[in-house]
């Protein structure tokens, strides 16, 4: 399938591919090895990575979380074939959009759409890993909010790796948009909103230092 993909994107672990699948268009992500590992390490390493992303993918779906349909997975050619989505990446949105540049109530729309899907995120133990405007978008079709890249994604019930999920998107949400609020109708425990504040108070202090 490779063969007949468009390449779209690479980053520093993967290349991202459109590509027809049946009668749709699918995204193929196809993580690449490192040069610098032994070779029978790479590939298991790789694999487990593949895995362990699709899986992550496939419970926050199950979960109820707005996330791309996963086709197939292919840990031999280390590749996940999953949705196409239709739709508009939050960054942009919120650079780019005068509708929700402008309107706060648009804005407390959109806070309230990522609060409750990162709760349901948190609530199955998945901790995505990169949560970055840049990784969710709006479905054209229906305005639902996608969670997109589990790339870095793992299983921890531990409340430090939740806060630490929230304090990633948190700060790429106010640096994207510095006049947004904080996230509304995210359902966390006392021991994570605890956890929260003590990385904010870490990050400000590694800001201070430099």
């Amino acid at each position: 399938m490779i063969e007949s993909a468009i390449l779209i994107k690479q980053g520093a672990e993967a290349r991202i591919y459109t590509a027809p699948f049946l009668t749709r268009t699918a995204i193929i992500k196809e993580r690449f090895s490192k040069t610098y590992r032994h070779p029978t390490l790479d590939k298991k390493l790789t694999a487990r990575r593949v895995t362990q992303e699709a899986r992550c993918l496939f419970k926050c779906r199950k979960s109820g979380v707005d996330t791309p349909v996963l086709y197939f997975v292919n840990t031999e050619n280390s590749t996940i074939c999953m949705e196409f989505i239709q739709g508009m990446i939050i960054k942009d949105l919120l650079i780019s959009d005068n509708e929700y540049i402008q309107n706060k109530e648009k804005q407390d729309e959109l806070a309230e759409k990522i609060g409750i899907a990162l709760a349901k995120v948190h609530a199955v133990d998945v901790i995505h890993g990169d949560l970055t405007t840049s990784n969710l978008m709006l479905r054209e079709s229906n305005q639902s909010l996608v969670i997109i890249d589990f790339g870095l994604s793992y299983v921890s019930s531990l409340p430090e790796d939740k806060a630490v999920d929230l304090y990633v998107l948190e700060k790429a949400f106010l640096s994207t948009h510095p006049n947004s609020e904080e996230m509304k109708n995210y359902k966390a425990s006392q021991g994570i909103l605890s956890k929260l504040a003590e990385v904010r108070l870490r990050g400000r202090k590694r800001s201070m230092v430099g």
